[in-house]
């Protein structure tokens, strides 16, 4: 049988968290003051800090279920089950990608509450402080940089000590995390045969792979612990924002199966965009809701620009053609598409203690979900790896030559790797080490757009990813590095083989083109700009340009990719754009009484 229908049979159907979450509009209050669309990090973080305040009534629209009771979502280590093409991904396809050699590679987007962080693989990196303060510079706005945006990160996040209870001592710097919040933030909670050949080769080769205590300090080159979203052996999704003592505020509504069609405007002014038109689950009906103050969209850097552009609001020479009202002509929206990709590489190895056990022995991952569902302790407590590897490429570097450095500064990294002890899916036979390059500095730039005038019809998502050389050349050189890592003396009698051989570049770059994926870490299609400036979709306050009552809080409005996994990039513009909401509406939040 196959693992998703065994894990389907197992899990526990948990009923709906609380009566407040909704399935029918009919239950809905006559008005709300904020109308939020998407329950992933940005809009149930933003619905929880908001509804703070008894005075505020707050609707969040979800498009898809509640996802209760679903072990492949909370087991952290079946992470590489939830997509594609499962019942908890939009299972979007990219159009044929020219530097993929025409291939449509999968483009994984959550749906159902959580979002993308109830099936992304449960890294948590923040990127370097030149990153984060590439947002400042290109806003114009010194609050969006790492000095202002690391007390956010720290708000969202709940770090807690590993469930095997080892010390953790050098594994992470306590004084760059948070540990009250909401986002459950670990370290492994359970070990590989390979941590410490991993940590060997650092002590071994300390001028290419040094060791790195904690990634998420603003300095993340080298090779350190992972650090992942999980709590107590539980992934830890925006859920955690909509856990049962939130939902019981009665100033919070949540209602699921409501698809946005789009944002509309009123009577009045066309541009006071506070209305939205959604598909009620139910029935099918399209029906319309008013906010009293705003709306605001968290559908994700996919679905975000598709409801403006379906809602008039986009280049008009995309909408004219399929008579589609232009609001507002701005071409930004749903350009500047930048995301991650990468491919692996896979060695069969010299051991039988590797995760490819767990894949194929139906008795034993039996016994594991078992002792999870008991304890929350063993193999399933963690992500797909236990370290993570940040790295450059070399200052002399020939490619430095003619090629721009598209890293947003000299200690950000320009790919990464995963140490991953075995592979999914995995061989009938064997044990295997897997290694994931990816690159973490893309100067690749794509774009969403959409082919129909109808709102729920498949956009058309080309990233082009590696299209830019340079690109290519970081993911070719990767996988170089990685080729020398799995050449240190500490793996000496580990490697039989690799599955693929790879010397020259044209090897290389054919395995590139053949096998590269995207690591569904996109951003930037409603990127913020400076409140002035000509170009862009949101100012620094996340107001949706040339508009009112219409703000945008997702990973859309993030103007440039940092060098990391996107989760915790999205729960940190959540918090602060929180704080930029309730100062907006001092009336409503200054001195009310707080839930």
């Amino acid at each position: 049988m196959k693992l998703c229908q065994r894990l389907a049979l197992s899990s526990t159907l948990a009923g709906l968290s609380a009566a407040v979450i909704l399935q029918n509009s009919s239950q809905l209050k006559e008005s709300y003051d904020f109308i939020v669309v998407g329950a992933g990090p940005g809009g149930a973080t933003t619905a929880n800090r908001l509804t703070e305040s008894s005075n505020v009534n707050v609707l969040l629209l979800e498009a898809g279920g509640a996802n209760d009771g679903e072990l492949a979502i909370d087991v952290p280590q079946l992470c590489v089950t939830l997509t594609p093409n499962t019942a908890w991904d939009w299972n979007f396809t990219t159009v044929p990608q020219e530097g993929l050699n025409g291939r449509t590679p999968s483009f994984p987007r959550g749906i159902g509450l959580g979002g993308t962080s109830a099936v992304n693989c449960l890294v948590y990196t923040r990127g370097t402080r030149s990153d984060i303060d590439a947002w400042a510079a290109l806003t114009g706005d010194d609050a969006w940089g790492w000095d202002g945006m690391l007390p956010y990160f720290m708000k969202s996040e709940k770090f807690n000590f590993p469930v095997d209870g080892h010390n953790i001592t050098g594994q992470y710097l306590p004084e760059v995390h948070g540990f009250d919040g909401l986002i459950g933030v670990s370290v492994p909670g359970a070990a590989r045969a390979i941590d410490d050949r991993v940590m060997a080769v650092t002590a071994e080769l300390p001028d290419e792979f040094p060791f790195q205590i904690d990634m998420n300090s603003g300095e993340h080159l080298g090779v350190g612990w992972a650090q992942a979203l999980v709590d107590s052996g539980v992934r830890s999704s925006s859920k955690a924002y909509l856990a049962p003592d939130y939902l019981a505020r009665p100033n919070l509504d949540v209602l699921l199966y409501a698809r946005v069609a789009r944002v509309v405007g009123s009577d009045e002014d066309a541009l006071d965009l506070r209305g939205v038109e959604f598909q009620d689950g139910v029935d099918g009906e399209l029906r319309n809701l008013t906010a009293g103050k705003e709306v605001i969209l968290s559908a994700g850097a996919v679905h975000t620009p598709v409801i403006l552009m379906h809602s008039g609001i986009g280049d008009a020479e995309v909408l004219t053609p399929l008579e589609i009202p232009v609001l507002l002509d701005n071409p930004s929206v749903g350009q500047n598409l930048t995301d991650h990709v990468g491919c692996s590489i896979t060695y069969e190895v010299n051991s039988n203690k590797t995760l490819d056990n767990i894949w194929r022995d139906d008795s034993l991952m039996d016994s594991l979900i078992a002792q999870w569902k008991a304890n929350k302790t063993g193999l399933l407590v963690d992500t797909s790896e236990n370290h993570i590897a940040w790295l450059r490429l070399p200052e002399d570097d020939p490619i430095w030559e003619n090629t721009t450095d598209p890293a947003s500064g000299p200690t950000t990294a320009h790919f990464e790797f995963l140490f991953q002890n075995g592979v999914y899916p995995t061989q009938d036979s064997g044990n295997y080490f897997n290694l994931p390059v990816g690159a973490v500095s893309p100067a690749s730039r794509g774009f969403i757009t959409i082919n129909s005038s109808d709102p729920f019809a498949a956009p058309l998502i080309d990233p082009r990813l590696l299209s830019a050389p340079i690109d290519l050349y970081m993911v070719r050189q990767g996988i170089r590095t990685g080729q020398r890592f799995v050449a240190a003396q500490a793996w000496d009698g580990y490697f039989v083989r690799p599955l693929v051989d790879l010397e020259t570049d044209e090897q290389i770059d054919d395995y590139i083109r053949e096998n590269t994926v995207s690591f569904f870490h996109p951003v930037a299609t409603a990127a913020m700009s400076p409140a002035d400036a000509a170009w862009g979709v949101v100012g620094p306050d996340l107001l949706v340009k040339g508009t009112t009552g219409l703000r945008v809080v997702d990973a859309s409005v993030v103007p440039r990719l940092p060098a990391a996994h996107t989760s915790a990039a999205v729960y940190g513009v959540a918090e602060k754009a929180a704080d930029i909401i309730k100062a907006a509406y001092p009336e409503l939040f200054a001195s009310a009484a707080q839930a």
